[in-house]
């Protein structure tokens, strides 16, 4: 089976499990998988994305003509430049819901432009991450494993630009805007209505590593340190003088929907995999456990953090 054929089957598997199907997947999100979220839009990922989109801006310019206004003054009530709205009308950037919702109010649209959030949302990934993304929106629960670098839900902007830019073959400066522009969003899932549960356990050589420089990794250790005092947080060190660690096979992500289902995602040099077998989940998931149980205390890993900001 080819790599394609491997996340259009992933993403099958998702939506089978969802009407009590349940079988593994596999996606392959590689260097896609995060895209552009910036005030002024993101970029559709795929053709069948593109098409969404290129929809909603046609729409959203018939409204636009019909209320008699030009680009620059519907820019203004929006918050945007005119160049801005011809890009969301001609297809080429995408709208966030909160600029959706004020351009349907804007229009007087009654509610028409505001039916396309979903779709236009779900556009800014790839076709084999969108099973992903639904399942971050909607957890309950998310146990993370990280051995190479901070996880993304926890880097800070200085830090996600430092691993962008170690990438070889280098990535193009719009690209690299785009992903750090697209990391940033996500982190609204710390302080979102019903917040889920986060769980992270990283390797104290992480920690150690001074991608970026010295500053870097100080403004890093500082995030990780208010992040972790947040209610739903709980952030564990695995030291490097631990003699037993489960989770030498590799980072992985254990997500907890709401419904109760288990997935693991994890990803390798090039692809990733997102399981569905609720034997396989629920093996991860007690093998998350163990490396808890086996990693510092979230107090004794303030404590180590503390220490490790206090000797840069």
């Amino acid at each position: 089976m080819t790599e394609r054929k491997g996340v259009e089957a992933g993403a099958e598997a998702l939506a089978e499990e969802r009407d009590g199907g349940g079988v593994g997947a596999t996606m392959s999100p590689g260097d896609g998988w995060e895209n552009d979220d910036r005030a002024a839009g993101r970029r559709p990922e795929d053709e069948a994305g593109r098409g969404v989109v290129v929809a909603f801006g046609q729409t959203m310019k018939t409204l636009r003509v019909r209320e008699g206004l030009e680009r620059e003054e519907f820019g203004r009530r929006l918050g945007y430049s005119a160049s801005t709205v011809a890009s969301f009308e001609q297809g080429r950037r995408i709208p966030t819901p909160r600029t959706i919702e004020r351009a349907d109010e804007v229009l007087g649209a009654g509610g028409l432009l505001c039916l396309w959030k979903e779709q236009v949302e779900r556009a800014q990934y790839p076709v084999f991450f969108q099973g992903m993304a639904a399942l971050e929106k909607e957890c309950l629960e998310l146990l993370m494993y990280d051995t190479h670098v901070v996880n993304g839900l926890l880097q800070n902007e200085e830090y996600m630009r430092a691993l962008l830019a170690m990438r070889r073959p280098p990535l193009a400066p719009e690209t690299v805007e785009h992903r750090v522009t697209a990391r940033l969003a996500r982190q609204d899932i710390f302080d979102r209505r019903s917040a889920p549960l986060l769980s992270f356990v990283v390797n104290e050589a992480v920690l150690r590593h001074r991608y970026g420089g010295t500053d870097v990794l100080r403004g890093q250790l500082e995030l990780i340190l208010l992040a972790g005092q947040k209610q739903n947080v709980e952030i564990q060190v695995m030291p490097t003088e631990c003699e037993e660690n489960a989770g030498v096979n590799g980072p992985f992500t254990v997500v907890t929907r709401k419904d109760g289902k288990k997935f693991v995602y994890a990803e390798t040099h090039a692809t990733s995999s997102l399981e569905t077998d609720p034997e396989q989940t629920a093996l991860a998931a007690a093998r998350y456990g163990i490396i808890r149980s086996q990693a510092l205390s979230p107090r004794e890993s303030t404590k180590i953090i503390e220490g490790l900001l206090g000797a840069l």
